[in-house]
């Protein structure tokens, strides 16, 4: 049996500030599953936790499709290939499959990612949210075990230069 849980924080462009990003601290964390996990060979546990509903986390369980929370599993063997799908609504973009990991019998993986996703389609009136997110994968194992595959696509959401790395910092004043 493949346990996923996918921990999805989501902001608007007003909580960008290092007070708001305070106030996100540690949500994207592993929660405890529900009780009973239904049957079925993939089981997925998504949790939403929202600046729109004061962070509080919602959660949904189904069994099957992993698409919905933008993954594809493939069986090899006794084994799963995990993919990210394309997320083209969003930046980065990423507009074709990308292998993440394979998880073995008796192992976790661990995925994280961020994104900035367009409300509307219209170019006149961008409205943006943000997402991060932590999947926690694990193949008869508890998802709270240490990952074997770790995985972390996050990056800089904000637009604009990223802060300059120490080293360059030291060589330019020499």
């Amino acid at each position: 049996m493949i346990t996923i849980q996918r921990v999805r924080v989501r902001w608007g462009p007003a909580a960008r500030g290092a007070g708001e990003a305070n106030a996100r601290r540690g949500l994207d964390r592993l929660f405890p599953l529900p009780s009973p996990l239904p049957d079925g060979e993939v089981i997925v546990h998504e949790v939403l936790a929202a600046e729109t509903l004061g962070y509080q986390p919602r959660a949904e369980v189904w069994t099957g499709d992993t698409e919905r929370i933008g993954l594809r599993l493939t069986p090899e063997g006794t084994a799963w290939r995990v993919e990210r799908l394309p997320v083209i609504a969003g930046y980065p973009r990423h507009e074709s499959p990308n292998r993440l990991f394979v998880v073995r019998q008796g192992e976790t993986a661990r995925y994280r990612a961020n994104f900035r996703f367009l409300h509307t389609t219209c170019p006149c009136d961008p409205s943006w949210y943000y997402e991060s997110w932590t999947v926690h994968i694990g193949h008869g194992r508890d998802l709270s075990a240490a990952p074997d595959h770790d995985v972390d696509h996050r990056t800089h959401l904000y637009g604009g230069s990223t802060r300059p790395r120490r080293a360059r910092l030291r060589s330019a004043r020499h």
